[in-house]
C-alpha cells in the first residue's frame, strides 16, 4: 500500500460547493456519530498497539486520539466565533508540536470523553444553524478565508480520515 493510501485511506478532502440543507443535515449526524465509532475502534487496543503508528513516519493511535480532541476544541471555538463576530481570524496551532507534548501521553479516556461532550455540544450548535449561517465566514491562517459550508465539511472529513487511519491499520496488523 503506498505512503499516500496509508496517510489518506479515504482520499483528500474535497469541497463541495454549495451543498444542500440535506448534505448539511448528513454531515452534522455524522458528526455525532463519530465519538461512538472512534471508542469502538480503540475499546479493545492494548497499550502497545496504542503506541503503534498508523503508518511509517506517522502518529501513533494514542496521538491520533489525542490530536481528534485537540482539533475538535478548535473547530468549535472557529465556529462560535464565526457565528458571533464578523470574519474573525481563527487560530491555527502546531499540530505535530502539541503531537509531541506530554499530555499525548495520557491514556486516552480522557479525549474520548472531551470527544463525545465537545461533538454533543457541536452537533447542538450545528442544528440549530440556519441556512444562511453557513456562509458565515472566518478567516484561516492556513486556508485562508472560509465560510461554515468549508468549515463543516472539513471537520466532518478530519473525523473520518483519522478513523479511517485507525480502522485501516487495524484491518493491516489484523487486530
Amino acid at each position: 500500500m503506498s505512503t499516500d493510501n496509508l496517510r489518506y485511506p479515504i482520499g483528500p478532502f474535497e469541497e463541495i460547493c454549495d451543498p444542500s440543507a440535506e448534505q448539511r443535515g448528513n454531515w452534522i449526524k455524522e458528526i455525532g456519530r463519530m465519538p461512538s465509532r472512534l471508542r469502538k475502534a480503540v475499546e479493545d487496543l492494548s497499550e502497545e498497539q496504542l503506541a503503534v503508528p498508523y503508518r511509517p513516519g506517522g502518529w501513533t493511535i494514542r496521538q491520533v486520539v489525542h490530536h481528534l480532541a485537540d482539533n475538535d476544541m478548535n473547530s468549535y471555538i472557529r465556529f462560535k466565533k464565526a457565528m458571533t463576530e464578523e470574519n474573525p481570524a481563527a487560530s491555527t496551532y502546531r499540530q505535530n508540536m502539541w503531537a509531541e507534548l506530554n499530555d499525548y501521553e495520557a491514556p486516552i479516556e480522557a479525549s474520548l470523553v472531551l470527544i463525545e461532550a465537545l461533538r454533543s455540544r457541536f452537533s447542538v450548535l450545528l442544528e440549530g444553524m440556519q441556512a444562511w449561517d453557513f456562509a458565515r465566514t472566518f478567516t484561516s491562517p492556513t486556508n485562508g478565508l472560509m465560510t461554515l459550508d468549508t468549515a463543516i465539511q472539513r471537520f466532518e472529513w478530519h473525523g473520518r480520515h483519522h478513523l479511517a487511519q485507525i480502522n485501516s491499520l487495524k484491518k493491516r496488523m489484523g487486530w
